[in-house]
């Protein structure tokens, strides 16, 4: 199978690398057809084409959008998409203006457990402003020794009933998916072993995701093991929808693998990017 990467993250977002630099490493193993995703913002794209040109790599763009589904907040891609299109520009720029407002609750909720300063040491991990996430937070909780890694500071802090999180609404799903259809690309739900729900609710989601406009799943992530890539798998093809493979790569020793490193889909799947790489 042509190796793809079609989820990673650079410092536009909450990656610690520049654009070209993701696109390299990707490039340096042998990657094919790769996306940038970072989160709600295209802003990255231009440089990562240009090094992706240098290295006779396809860049497809692509963008990772918050969503809000009834008690969850999900994840979807937006791949192949228009960096252009004014609706899905608009549609991110509401999302990210949220994002400021957030980080100052996160903020103030950490100082009441004795954390102070919080958001000032998170901006010093944020190349953009209006990005400040909470693995910023957590890379300076890794900083000031408060974790030893950042995967611990969100099992301590950062999820829900835990000092550091707190509730915010993002984007609607049909929103979401209107954006990415409007600005030509394909919505595909990324991450779903990430989310804490059960098989019936995880099954209602895909149903709604298809009925909206959804056309993709991440069946292979770098947070899924065999067991996760062989369930979603199945349901993909039981959904009809194409499959796809990203590591959701942020940095190095934050997650599963590097750029580019990623196992084949299961036979049965049908590829998200099928028609791309002649195109």
């Amino acid at each position: 199978m042509t190796p793809v990467d079609l989820h990673c993250h650079s410092n536009v977002s909450d990656g610690l690398l520049p654009p070209a630099e993701v696109v390299r490493k990707a490039a340096a193993r042998g990657c094919k057809l790769f996306a940038l995703t970072d989160h709600d913002d295209l802003r990255g794209l231009p440089e990562a084409q240009i090094e992706a040109d240098l290295h006779g790599l396809k860049l497809i763009n692509g963008v990772e959008i918050s969503v809000s589904w009834g008690k969850h907040t999900l994840h979807m891609l937006g791949l192949n998409v228009d960096r252009d299109n004014d609706v899905l520009q608009q549609g991110l720029a509401s999302v990210r203006a949220g994002r400021t407002e957030r980080a100052e609750r996160m903020s103030a909720s950490l100082a009441k457990v004795g954390l102070d300063n919080m958001m000032e040491g998170a901006r010093k991990f944020a190349d953009n402003p209006e990005m400040i996430s909470r693995t910023h937070f957590a890379r300076y909780l890794v900083e000031i020794g408060a974790c030893k890694d950042t995967k611990t500071v969100f099992k301590r802090f950062m999820v829900r009933g835990k000092p550091g999180y707190v509730e915010h609404e993002w984007a609607r799903l049909h929103e979401a998916i209107e954006w990415v259809r409007a600005a030509g690309g394909k919505a595909v739900l990324a991450h779903p072993g990430r989310y804490e729900m059960g098989n019936e609710t995880m099954r209602v989601l895909l149903t709604e995701f298809r009925r909206l406009g959804g056309e993709g799943i991440e069946v292979v992530s770098g947070c899924h093991g065999a067991a996760e890539i062989g369930r979603f798998g199945r349901l993909a093809q039981e959904f009809e929808l194409e499959a796809s493979s990203g590591t959701d790569y942020h940095a190095t020793g934050e997650g599963a693998r590097e750029p580019g490193l990623n196992p084949d889909l299961p036979i049965g799947c049908v590829p998200v990017w099928q028609d791309w790489l002649d195109a």
